[in-house]
């Protein structure tokens, strides 16, 4: 039976039928069956737990996407984002642990270490004043003020500090092997000069001559000005001749200047051996090519200059505290003034007489091919 409208109201299909058949029908459809609620109670459930799971699987989802930018790799990142989780979602501990992966044991771990304040505070003051330094340079200058604590603290606490010094790397070229050359242990032997360009804030360019000791280290003249000619480098040469005596080969590339006949001159006549390296090939002077770097990133990128006056002085006073001061790394971390003491030190004990320039470290393996 069809229903049908009325005007008044919908009639049912039970309103057309006998009493007998309404009662059949409804005991029919209206009923259920003891197996028959069973079975439908176990769907309400199945229903209920397939909800909850969905539930809990887009609470999981939304929980990750707020941590989808946060690095989580140390126990600390992992308690703080099970605290936010437990924050901003209201999820349990353990739940929040289990979807980011912690052990629930860690969530309650709290650091018994040291704030280290003091030390903080000065390594601070040290990174201003050195600005250009990494954290083995610092934690030298802290062991020579009697602060004796391990490498590995000193680099926790400087990357803590966010002190971290960011230098643009070059491309990386197949260069073979390398051996470096034999120099002879006794300083004073082989010079390497090169040239560094920079400007004032006027604009005005100025030019600095640098003298390096291969074996020491040590910058023995930085000469600034605004031209330095081929006779101005005799004339500097011929100064530090007098004061230091005479080396046995000077290095240089195949500048103007240092390929003058008054270079040439003054070489033949003061009997030093002047050795050019090839054209193009700037690692044969490595050198003094590694001293020009860190004056450029130390000094020459940090600094303002005016004139030429307050150029020369601060030029002066960085020198000096470079070979007295700071540590060099490929010399076992002293200075190169104490390097050069040893060395005499030892050439007084009648030591060998040809040695590695780093006899306090081992380092052929970053060594560069040096001229000769």
């Amino acid at each position: 039976f069809l229903p049908f409208q009325r005007k008044d109201r919908t009639i049912k299909p039970w309103d057309q039928t006998p009493s007998a058949t309404y009662y059949a029908w409804k005991a029919k459809f209206g009923g259920l069956e003891v197996s028959d609620a069973k079975r439908l109670r176990a769907l309400e459930e199945e229903n209920a737990r397939l909800k909850r799971l969905l539930a809990d699987t887009m609470l999981d989802n939304a929980g990750l996407k707020d941590l989808l930018f946060k690095k989580m790799v140390t126990p600390a990142a992992k308690r703080e984002a099970v605290a936010h989780l437990q924050t901003a979602l209201g999820m349990s501990e353990r739940r929040a642990c289990a979807v980011v992966g912690a052990d629930r044991t860690s969530m309650r771990y709290r650091s018994s270490r040291a704030d280290d304040g003091d030390l903080r505070s000065r390594l601070r003051e040290l990174a201003q004043q050195r600005r250009r330094f990494g954290y083995r340079r610092l934690h030298i200058l802290l062991r020579r003020e009697g602060i004796m604590i391990n490498r590995k603290k000193t680099q926790r606490l400087y990357r803590e500090e966010g002190l971290t010094v960011r230098r643009r790397k070059g491309r990386n070229r197949a260069v073979g092997a390398r051996a470096p050359a034999p120099v002879l242990a006794p300083p004073n032997q082989r010079w390497s000069l090169d040239f560094v360009h920079d400007q004032m804030a006027t604009g005005r360019r100025f030019r600095i001559l640098n003298i390096v000791d291969d074996v020491t280290r040590e910058c023995l003249r930085a000469v600034l000005d605004t031209s330095i000619s081929g006779k101005r480098v005799v004339r500097e040469l011929g100064n530090l001749i007098a004061e230091r005596g005479a080396p046995k080969m000077i290095v240089s590339d195949n500048g103007t200047e240092l390929t003058s006949n008054a270079v040439l001159a003054w070489s033949g006549d003061a009997g030093v051996e002047w050795h050019y390296i090839a054209p193009g090939k700037p690692t044969q002077n490595g050198f003094v090519e590694s001293f020009n770097g860190r004056m450029r990133d130390e000094l020459l990128n940090e600094t303002l200059f005016f004139t030429v006056r307050q150029a020369r002085t601060i030029l002066a006073r960085w020198v000096e505290d470079y070979n007295t001061e700071r540590p060099h790394s490929s010399l076992g971390y002293a200075t190169p003034a104490a390097f050069a003491a040893e060395l005499e030190k030892q050439r007084s004990d009648l030591n060998p007489t040809v040695a590695s320039p780093a006899l306090l470290r081992d380092n052929n393996g970053r060594s560069l091919v040096a001229a000769g």
